[in-house]
């Protein structure tokens, strides 16, 4: 199986700092992926260079068998990735609907008919039940579903890889058990890479863990193999939140 989003010899240096320093990463079609580290290993770093919001100071990326190291983060959105940021990024004053409708706009190569368009949100909005909100301010909601809001509005592109960035950070207990349940829904339909504190949440969701520490990658492999990796544990699960 050819990867789908492939990175070599990937670097990104802030003066003295390495905070990706020569990775080796590939994501294959159909598979969720975590990405897990202590704070400071160079997580969001790493998704920032494959979705394009900074450049790489080395190294190579792929997606879908075409070079995209120098694509703008807005033609890689075209091209099929769909990052959704640690900190919401709605536009508050405006209803749900409208929300969803202008993030798929974005990501359109053609001009769409506005039935098409219409379907698309509306899928978005079922696939994360906030069907009912659709013209609910988006200020109005509740932290756990502007998260959903958020993650709709990823959907709505419909993307080849959907990037979630600490995606369960703020939610409640319930709201946890939701996403869960909306994830692996999901994955039937996209590739998703997934960065994430809570490792309850990556233990039931990953087929396949990758772990950062200081810029580089310290272990990777299947949920078992990972939880038993003595380096790892040394590193970060023996001091995990949770």
């Amino acid at each position: 199986m050819k990867p789908l989003l492939i990175a070599r010899n990937l670097s990104r240096h802030f003066g003295g700092l390495k905070a990706v320093d020569m990775v080796d990463f590939a994501v294959n079609p159909g598979e969720v992926r975590a990405v897990i580290g202590p704070n400071g290993a160079g997580k969001t770093t790493l998704v920032s260079l494959l979705c394009g919001r900074i450049e790489p100071t080395t190294g190579v990326i792929g997606f879908n068998g075409e070079d995209i190291t120098r694509v703008p983060a807005h033609r890689r959105v075209r091209l099929g990735i769909a990052y959704t940021f640690q900190i919401t990024s709605i536009f508050p004053n405006l209803p749900v609907y409208d929300n969803i409708a202008l993030a798929a706009q974005r990501g359109l190569t053609d001009k769409r008919s506005r039935k098409a368009l219409d379907v698309s949100v509306r899928d978005a909005m079922t696939h994360v039940g906030l069907t009912e909100r659709a013209s609910t301010p988006a200020a109005s909601l509740s932290y756990g579903h502007q998260r959903l809001l958020e993650i709709a509005m990823g959907l709505a592109l419909h993307p080849r890889l959907l990037i979630l960035d600490e995606p369960t950070q703020g939610l409640s207990d319930g709201e946890i058990a939701d996403f869960i349940k909306l994830v692996r829904d999901i994955r039937k339909e996209t590739t998703i890479l997934l960065i994430e504190h809570n490792m309850d949440v990556v233990m039931k969701l990953a087929d396949r863990i990758t772990v950062m520490d200081n810029g580089r990658i310290l272990a990777e492999g299947a949920p078992r193999s990972i939880r038993a990796n003595a380096k790892v544990q040394q590193a970060y699960l023996g001091t995990a939140d949770g």
